[in-house]
């Protein structure tokens, strides 16, 4: 499908570079890459940081996956790793089990999740029992509901608003965690007396989300208020942390993608030079993979993310996120309390402060070196090999 409208997306394409690279020259920018940074109020990072990350995860992170890809096609009986095999999107089950089930009643997810909040800190699950109070929470999925889901905020109320279309699958107790991770962002920092300072940089607004996905995971069997059993909640841990491992290499690809593209303007107008870069790129970040015969599928990988066309340079953003939740996460296998009370005060933090501080004041570093990666690394790949023992 994505071949078929080929043309007509380059053609899109070549408009959207042109006029970005007007609107930079407009504003007195060498390219839109400097333009743009300005635009997103990147104070705290350089173009050169966004290179250092890349080539960290480059040191450190593709040589994991190539580690998790190796036991995979051990697993699989194969000695060629083809793209359906495994992806940066899903993960793929190498035994070939049916997908987790953790509720059949949207009931069960919402009073599971409260049980899970709660555990990981009394304060947070009172919050999230005041969103269903309040009727704050859409959970189910229904009949001309829109699509998708996330966390809004209604700054006079000062309450957040979760909104999603539960169905019964293990990615809805993702996108629940996920999504009050943000909530508890908007209760921490309510008490803020500009709403400006509410406005908190994406890098540290996903650290709230993702880390919350990470602190739970600890709860997600039913002896400890969950859905599953004590393999199944494995499981889930594991898939959940293999994940984490493959968006690193892939978001690569894309900011290494963008920073090629505003900084090669006259060669990206060429929709063939933007293929060939793309390939490149995905085959440095994933060499595991045989494309033979699926050239043009690889080539057309670029079309396939919406943030390139519509959301220039906003990707990092998730990278960076994860590298702050996963720290968060380090903290808590050592003193959870006080991880999730530092994660707290971060918040009610808001924006009132730059990167590196809020950061700081979550326990965690903000950082591009391989060192820092790789410790953060190591630690999920332990996890990993401990959890597939448990029956991950």
């Amino acid at each position: 499908r994505n071949l078929k409208d080929r043309d007509a997306l380059n053609e899109l394409w070549k408009g959207f570079l042109s006029l970005r690279v007007q609107m930079a020259r407009n504003a007195g920018f060498a390219d839109y890459r400097a333009y743009r940074w300005k635009q997103f109020k990147r104070f705290d990072y350089s173009p050169a940081d966004s290179a250092a990350f890349q080539s960290a995860i480059e040191q450190v992170v593709v040589p994991a996956v190539s580690r998790l890809n190796a036991r995979h096609k051990a697993d699989l009986a194969i000695t060629s790793l083809r793209p359906w095999d495994a992806n940066q999107h899903q993960f793929i089950d190498s035994r070939a089990r049916p997908p987790l089930k953790p509720f059949s009643d949207v009931s069960v997810l919402e009073a599971r999740a409260a049980s899970i909040f709660t555990s990981v800190d009394p304060a947070l699950g009172a919050y999230y029992n005041t969103m269903r109070r309040e009727g704050l929470l859409d959970l189910p999925s229904r009949k001309g509901k829109a699509p998708g889901g996330y966390c809004t905020a209604f700054p006079v109320a000062q309450r957040p608003f979760i909104f999603m279309n539960a169905v019964g699958l293990h990615s809805d107790v993702d996108t629940l965690l996920h999504e009050g991770g943000h909530a508890f962002h908007v209760f921490e920092s309510a008490g803020l007396k500009s709403h400006l300072l509410q406005d908190v940089p994406m890098e540290f607004a996903e650290v709230a989300s993702m880390a919350m996905e990470m602190l739970a995971s600890p709860y997600l069997a039913q002896d400890r208020g969950g859905f599953y059993s004590p393999a199944d909640a494995a499981r889930a841990r594991f898939e959940h942390l293999d994940g984490n491992l493959r968006f690193w290499p892939y978001m690569a690809v894309v900011d290494a993608f963008q920073h090629w593209v505003y900084t090669h303007a006259d060669a990206a107008a060429d929709p063939a030079a933007c293929d060939a870069t793309w390939s490149g790129l995905y085959r440095r970040f994933h060499p595991d993979f045989d494309f033979g015969g699926l050239e043009a599928e690889l080539a057309n990988g670029w079309h396939q993310k919406l943030h390139i066309f519509q959301a220039p340079f906003y990707y990092i953003e998730y990278g960076l996120a994860q590298l702050g939740a996963t720290q968060i996460w380090r903290n808590a296998k050592h003193d959870q309390a006080g991880a999730v009370a530092a994660y707290r005060r971060a918040l009610a933090l808001g924006g009132s402060a730059p990167l590196p501080a809020l950061f700081a004041a979550a326990g965690a570093k903000f950082a591009f070196d391989p060192a820092t990666l790789g410790e953060l690394v190591g630690l999920m790949e332990r996890e990993m090999d401990d959890l597939r023992a448990a029956g991950g």
